[in-house]
């Protein structure tokens, strides 16, 4: 795949200062020469969030979080590195240009890139439509009857689709793009779905539109809305898939709540994109919308790097409980908690701050229930319970969901509540339920962190890190052999094996970005810590104490291997050679210790 350079990578460091960035997003305090906060990744009451300007790394002494700029930034926005590189060098002013990854590659990165721009270029022009054209008068109307503002409506891109077969397409044909990028996109398909070669028309007519965005902003899709209902016309209309747009890996809005959600712990979900519009400018930023009425496993593993709870605020009809009960496994696989907050029959998140105002639908979600508080009652009471056919089938359908609960102390306090409501015998209603395995999923692997070097290796990283004589004299060592006999000195050996110049933190900040994030927030902390004097003669001293233990041990080994019968003569002369060079890796460190003295 394509990659972007390290040297553009250092570029976007260099340009990016760490206090600045951080202090973007929360305030910093001075605190001598660092300047502290309370940590964004953890609840605390006193600052712990240590950032470092000569450094330019950030350390958190209650959670351990730690590294650059790019951490900080990946950490904060939830985003990828490359996408974290990117917000920077945005932002510093700095254009990426991508190494090559091969031709096919190249291709496939190009095609990207003209489907993000034409999706870019069409929510302009249906924002045009919108605000600008006399062809969007009633899309305004009807947006200035549920007191959405044109303020608004920029913020959203909202746009509006003209009634036409080829107004789209016919603009996106003007604009230079190729009929086939037009059809990859999905804002036009084909009137012969067997025939490529048919023609082709506007998949969005009359329709409001809603921009769908990735979570760093960019438009990959669209929704479009009727403004009035008709018989026969589905009331939304997605754009399909697409390589930009997977329907059950994207949230509505996240681009825009995700700091909301972080802050909260708490993800507000409702169906429509006017919902949490509504919703988001009223103040209740924690708020997102699945890209349909159900919510995806993809969609669950999305939400649960943001929060730990949801709050389900689908319609009082049997569709929307039907929603909520089908959004149910997704969330609890994923180990969320759900709540519902049930809605008024016709009304819906939008009208209900519309007419009560936004204290009152906080207040409403609040007082959500328990999931399966809800779903208990709504089953139960409409079924006869003193009919024992019913009740027994009402038992096995409870059952059936109850153990979609993978946390044993959550399952056991559903199955009390069921057996309480049903009057059953809790050993009698968990013989019921399906003896279901923890499922994986695809992206999961065990998270293992790797164990910090003993303290003589940790010393010897730090000196690596901090001093360029130390460094200079450990890369004059044999150090690649000492790393792959030592246990536990691959990070020094990764120190050792890059560029980094301990001086300049850009090039620290490029070196941390090859890291794990475990390995980045250990380092961080050791960039944190006060240099001995002398560096480089604790250098050699350390390096010494390393290396000897190992050097006696092959010493001995190969003195012993001399001892044995039947050695060939070539394999006598290679282990005498052996010992001689070990006795004179032994005698050049002894050298050292005596002109220790002198040294300092």
């Amino acid at each position: 795949m394509a990659i972007i350079p390290d040297h553009t990578i250092e570029q976007v460091a260099a340009a990016n200062d760490i206090v600045e960035v951080i202090g973007s997003y929360f305030p910093l305090k001075r605190a001598g020469a660092t300047w502290k906060a309370l940590c964004p990744f953890h609840q605390e009451k006193t600052p712990s969030f240590t950032v470092n300007p000569q450094r330019q790394i950030f350390k958190c002494f209650g959670c351990g979080e730690g590294g650059g700029v790019f951490k900080f930034v990946g950490l904060y926005e939830h985003i990828s590195f490359p996408e974290a590189v990117r917000k920077l060098a945005a932002r510093a002013g700095i254009p990426i240009v991508e190494e090559s990854g091969g031709l096919e590659e190249d291709r496939q990165h190009e095609a990207r890139r003209t489907l993000l721009k034409l999706h870019a270029e069409a929510a302009e022009w249906f924002q045009n439509n919108l605000l600008k054209n006399e062809i969007g008068h009633a899309a305004r109307e009807y947006l200035k009857g549920r007191e959405i503002n044109s303020a608004v409506a920029k913020s959203w891109q909202l746009g509006f689709a003209p009634e036409s077969w080829d107004a789209f397409l016919n603009w996106a044909l003007d604009r230079g793009y190729k009929r086939s990028t037009i059809l990859q996109s999905g804002l036009v398909k084909l009137r012969d779905e067997d025939r490529p070669e048919s023609e082709v028309y506007d998949r969005f007519r009359g329709r409001l539109m809603f921009p769908i965005c990735n979570d760093v902003g960019e438009v990959i899709a669209f929704s479009g809305r009727i403004l009035h209902s008709e018989e026969g016309r589905a009331k939304y209309l997605n754009s399909p898939e697409t390589p930009l747009f997977r329907k059950g890996s994207v949230l509505f809005g996240l681009h825009k709540t995700k700091r909301g959600l972080i802050d909260a712990g708490t993800a507000v979900v409702c169906e429509g994109q006017l919902d949490l519009i509504t919703l988001f400018e009223a103040g209740l930023t924690n708020v997102v919308a699945p890209q349909g009425t159900a919510f995806t496993e993809g969609q669950a593993r999305i939400l649960k790097r943001y929060v730990n709870e949801v709050v389900l605020c689908f319609d009082a009809d049997a569709a929307g409980e039907k929603a909520a009960e089908r959004s149910l496994e997704p969330l609890l696989q994923h180990d969320l908690v759900v709540r519902v907050a049930e809605m008024p029959p016709g009304e819906d998140p939008d009208s209900l701050v519309r007419k009560s105002g936004a204290e009152k639908f906080r207040e409403r979600i609040e007082a959500a229930r328990d999931f399966f508080d809800f779903w208990i009652e709504h089953a139960a009471g409409s079924v006869d319970l003193t009919n024992l056919s019913a009740k027994l089938q009402l038992a096995r359908d409870l059952a059936d969901t109850v153990a979609r609960v993978h946390d044993p102390l959550m399952r056991n306090e559903v199955i009390s509540k069921v057996t309480a409501r049903l009057s059953v015998a809790p050993a009698d209603f968990a013989n019921l339920l399906p003896k279901l395995q923890r499922r994986q999923t695809p992206n999961e692997t065990p998270r293992t962190v790797p164990p910090a070097p003993r303290h003589e290796i940790a010393l010897l990283c730090v000196l690596a890190l901090r001093d360029g004589a130390a460094r200079d004299f450990l890369l004059t060592q044999d150090w690649p052999e000492a790393v792959a006999e030592t246990p536990g000195t691959e990070l020094l050996g990764k120190i050792l094996a890059s560029d980094l110049r301990p001086d300049d933190p850009a090039s620290l900040n490029v070196f941390m970005a090859s890291l794990s994030p475990e390995e980045e927030s250990l380092v961080s902390g050791w960039l944190m810590q006060k240099m001995p004097p002398n560096a480089d003669i604790v250098a050699r001293e350390w390096w010494q104490g390393l290396r000897q233990p190992a050097l006696r041990r092959r010493l001995q080994a190969a003195e012993s291997r001399l001892k044995l019968p039947q050695l060939t003569a070539g394999e006598v002369v290679a282990l005498q050679k052996q010992v001689v060079d070990l006795r004179g890796q032994l005698d050049e460190f002894s050298r050292l210790s005596l002109a220790r003295p002198l040294d300092s």
